[in-house]
């Protein structure tokens, strides 16, 4: 049987070879009392690449950006987000839920977060009537696959800063954005006071995130961990997958960067679709058919039938993701099912 192809997220990744032999050879303790060796090396290691004092390991991303809003506020507080981005678009509300804030939203064309943006946002702290702003959370790279430049998001981080705001970074992708950027993962992470980055996310490891940030920050995030439910025992087997991460996968990006412009050339080949190569940034591929009678529910069924996993048109555009083991080979016989699925209808 072949192997299935799936398109649909850089979350889709197995485990390497290595990680699993990790993870058999993974020394544990107990991470709630503080004593997993391998949990302990984990969070150091991303503390250091991402600039910071200390970090966090906790199951997902979306824990490690609800931790993050749960610890810099209060309920009742404010935080600036982006209208699309994975906080308030991807996290079912949590924050309303969970830390009790209310959004003030920021929706330009470009999906990017402005220093104006954060000024005409920021409200009134001496008037009852409104809610005080507490966290700027800002994101890189975004959920559209674009990516911030670095001087953008530091305006935008010193804004904050300068109005006493407490920055947040969604970087589940980060080192993708550092990639695309030219620079360094930790000087993205400067342009705020804690991130969140995934391991799960086109390095490979099968679960987990981790917060970074200030010392006594990350100690009560700690606290806010096991409220929710994320305080892990014997989580070094985990863990060790996400050292491989690092240490390893991040060297590699490059690879899926460099396909996912392939599979948009490859895509623009087809006559009727139309990938924008100035939006691939990192990973991400989106495309547009203008076909008479191409359709989603049979297009997803036609590419099952043949192995193949993608998503369904996300409003008026399509989107595959390449990772590790998504390689010009297996482009194109993606390339060449898809155009079986035009000759068919």
């Amino acid at each position: 049987m072949e192997k299935i192809i799936d398109l649909r997220s850089d979350t889709v990744t197995q485990p390497t070879e290595e990680m699993r032999i990790a993870m058999k050879e993974a020394e544990v303790g107990d991470d709630v009392y503080g004593d997993d060796p391998t949990i302990n090396r984990l969070e150091a290691l991303a503390a250091q690449m991402m600039g910071k004092e200390a970090a966090l390991f906790v199951p997902s991303g979306t824990m490690g950006n609800q931790l993050s809003i749960m610890t810099h506020t209060t309920p009742g507080n404010e935080i600036i987000a982006g209208i699309q981005s994975h906080i308030i678009h991807y996290e079912g509300g949590a924050a309303a839920r969970i830390s009790g804030v209310g959004y003030a939203l920021v929706d330009n064309p470009n999906t990017f977060i402005y220093a104006e943006d954060v000024r005409r946002l920021m409200r009134p702290a001496d008037d009852p009537h409104f809610p005080r702003t507490k966290l700027l959370c800002l994101e890189n790279a975004l959920c559209d696959g674009n990516v911030v430049p670095l001087d953008i998001l530091k305006a935008s981080a010193q804004a904050a800063w300068d109005l006493g705001l407490a920055v947040h970074l969604d970087g589940a992708r980060i080192f993708n954005a550092a990639l695309a950027l030219g620079t360094d993962a930790k000087n993205i992470a400067a342009c705020a006071d804690t991130v969140m980055f995934c391991v799960s996310k086109g390095l490979c490891a099968p679960v987990g995130s981790l917060l970074c940030g200030p010392r006594d920050f990350i100690h009560r995030a700690r606290v806010n961990r096991k409220i929710l439910g994320g305080g892990m025992r014997q989580a070094g087997v985990l863990a060790a997958c996400g050292i491989v991460a690092l240490e390893k996968m991040t060297k590699r990006l490059h690879e899926d960067h460099e396909n996912a412009r392939y599979l948009g050339e490859a895509l623009n080949s087809i006559p009727g679709i139309t990938a924008d190569m100035d939006q691939i940034k990192i990973n991400m591929v989106f495309w547009t058919p203008e076909i008479p009678g191409f359709a989603a529910d049979s297009f997803i069924k036609f590419l099952a039938s043949r192995g193949i996993t993608v998503y369904g048109n996300l409003g008026t555009q399509y989107r595959f993701v390449t990772h590790n083991g998504i390689d010009k080979e297996v482009i194109d016989r993606v390339i060449t099912v898809l155009r079986e699925y035009i000759a068919s209808l």
